[in-house]
């Protein structure tokens, strides 16, 4: 750290105060790695004008319907769709400047048998300090 001449506290860098990263994990690797999928192309026929992804946990425990389910036509992109809607209506719903949300949808399970499920999601930073929008469960971070 060094003192500028207004008596002000320069910090430098990250390396300068932590020294080299050692390792990093990009959102573009969780992608390709299935930690997340992405949802962007379906995100934006929603309204959204970010990228979109969720956990694999959500994709595997939710948006992809259990075989009862599938054999009364529910889909991954029908599942999909209707957790979209329910999150861009609860974002147009929130006070500006919230960076996280929970919110809960309807899925059929079954004939005869509904779940409501809670989710969360966040808005941060990018690869590149872009803002993207990450769906999940709401134990996750």
């Amino acid at each position: 750290m060094s003192t500028d001449e207004n008596n002000k506290t320069d910090v430098g860098d990250d390396e300068s105060l932590f020294g080299p990263v050692i390792f990093s994990y990009t959102r573009e690797q969780a992608i390709a790695d299935g930690v997340l999928v992405d949802l962007s192309e379906w995100s934006k026929q929603e309204g959204f004008t970010i990228p979109v992804a969720c956990t694999s946990a959500v994709w595997h425990g939710w948006i992809v319907p259990p075989e009862k389910a599938k054999s009364m036509g529910q889909s991954e992109r029908g599942r999909a769709h209707d957790m979209l809607f329910v999150l861009i209506t609860a974002i147009r719903r929130c006070p500006k400047g919230t960076d996280q949300l929970h919110f809960e949808v309807l899925f059929q399970q079954s004939p005869g048998r509904s779940e409501t499920i809670r989710f969360k999601a966040m808005c941060g930073p990018g690869d590149t300090a872009e803002p993207v929008l990450t769906i999940m469960r709401p134990d996750e971070d």
